[in-house]
């Protein structure tokens, strides 16, 4: 597949998307205070750490356990050592990896690599970068993949380094490099619209209309499973609204422009949808509760929700409705013939300036890209891509349908809000997105939150890291 319509606007940005409820329920294998465990499972001791010399080094790799499970992580970690005689990865891998690593990185013990995308509850990857505490990465892509002869960045599928995700100080360098990948945008019950004769909406009338015959049967038009996953969903509509140069415009905080008519629509947009939400969807809107959400797609007593490719891997084995097939779109046009996008999320793997082994970190990170291990990701229930040219092409099943959707003329757009020096009391996740429970709760107004808006990105335009 290839990315038809790829949108990098070139700006400083971080996206603040909700990975957390990305989260499985594997438990995973994390190092204890006295050690470390190893790709076969064993604890090593902080002695043994502090013992390796010569050819014998020791890897400290941390990656959050996503959806995808942690034997796939396991699998990579032990590949490498396989291929690099001496070498020994010390993984720590937990669904909250933040509360693993932290108190070891408050004291000055950083792991070699971490795999941890921006938008987490405790924005880790966003406190380093805004701190910045992570390590330049621009010479991997120049580096030739270990056990290959093309180099990272010639396999790496366009525009997924040169953004603002990858590239958050616009200074034409690379921090973070992009892992797996996911078309983000409205994920239905195919076999529930056929049932009832109802078809895709291709525009917002449309879906509003839709809307009110599935609420004269008892079903609500939409569901999120939390806030967070309204950063796709925003960033999708925002470029629909405004096209490209207002959206660089939004993504930076500019000033007056969340007054302008485009940005009106897309808080219209939304303070109506929220009159089409599921009631209890705010009650189930975190990160424990978040699959409740997502299982009223499943039980039809909803018909749409904003979400990822690793959704089919959380909720496989969910109940379902009789004749349950997941389908997948891009959000509606606003106006007729009008643009469809989808958001782009990636995850991202990086290294803290307090590593201690860089060299073989980077060597670690361009061995991600191989083709061996991109098998490895990709062989689980639940497929882990990365943007690596071919990829999709080994696809089959319902990631087909996910990944063609830009196959289709949908707009694939990846930038997010500018990054920017910490301002107390604000985030982006808090701004933007977190106020959506309160409009469908009814404990906030729209103009409530356009104000917020309007005054928080006035403080956070004022703190852009330049």
């Amino acid at each position: 597949m290839k990315l038809k319509k790829v949108l990098c606007v070139a700006m400083a940005a971080l996206t603040a998307f909700g990975a957390a409820a990305c989260g499985s329920n594997t438990t995973g294998n994390t190092g204890a205070d006295t050690g470390s465990v190893t790709t076969d499972g064993t604890e090593t001791s902080d002695a043994a750490d502090e013992g390796t010399s010569g050819d014998n080094q020791v890897l400290k790799v941390a990656a959050v356990e996503t959806a995808y499970g942690a034997q796939i992580w396991q699998d990579v970690c032990a590949a490498f050592e396989a291929s690099h005689p001496g070498v020994t990865v010390e993984l720590t891998i937990d669904k909250k990896l933040e509360d693993v690593i932290t108190p070891e990185m408050k004291s000055g013990v950083y792991p070699d690599v971490i795999m941890r995308a921006v938008g987490g509850e405790q924005a880790l990857t966003e406190t380093f970068v805004k701190d910045n505490n992570v390590e330049d990465l621009t010479d991997v892509l120049s580096m030739t993949v270990p056990g290959e002869d093309v180099t990272v960045g010639d396999k790496i599928l366009p525009g997924f380094v040169d953004n603002s995700i990858t590239n958050p100080y616009g200074d034409g360098k690379t921090y973070l490099m992009p892992m797996f990948y996911g078309p983000c945008g409205l994920f239905y019950n195919q076999g529930l619209l056929d049932e009832k004769g109802w078809t895709v909406p291709t525009t917002w009338d449309e879906m509003w209309e839709l809307g009110d015959k599935a609420k004269a049967e008892g079903i609500a038009l939409f569901t999120y499973p939390t806030t967070g996953y309204f950063d796709a969903f925003f960033y999708a509509l925002l470029h629909e609204a405004m096209g490209s140069e207002q959206f660089t415009q939004a993504m930076n905080y500019g000033e007056g422009i969340w007054e302008t008519e485009e940005a009106q629509t897309v808080f219209d947009i939304i303070e109506k949808l929220a009159t089409y939400t599921e009631p209890t969807t705010p009650a189930n809107a975190n990160d424990n509760d978040f699959q409740k959400n997502q299982q009223l797609i499943l039980d039809n007593k909803a018909i749409f929700m904003p979400n990822g490719t690793w959704v089919v891997g959380e909720m496989a084995e969910a109940p379902r409705a009789e004749g349950f097939e997941w389908g997948f779109t891009a959000l509606p046009a606003i106006v007729e013939d009008g643009e469809r996008a989808s958001y782009t999320f990636f995850e991202q793997v990086w290294m803290p300036k307090g590593a201690e082994n860089k060299d073989l970190g980077k060597e670690f990170i361009a061995y991600l890209y191989s083709d061996e291990a991109a098998e490895i990701f990709a062989s689980g229930d639940s497929p882990a891509v990365q943007p690596i040219v071919g990829m999709s092409e080994k696809l089959s099943g319902d990631n087909k349908l996910f990944y063609s959707i830009y196959d289709n003329d949908a707009v694939a757009v990846m930038d997010a809000f500018a990054t920017t020096d910490p301002v107390e009391g604000i985030t982006v996740r808090g701004t933007f997105f977190d106020p959506v429970n309160s409009l469908v709760t009814g404990d906030k107004t729209k103009d409530d939150w356009v104000s917020q808006i309007i005054s928080d990105s006035d403080a956070l335009r004022a703190a852009l890291k330049q």
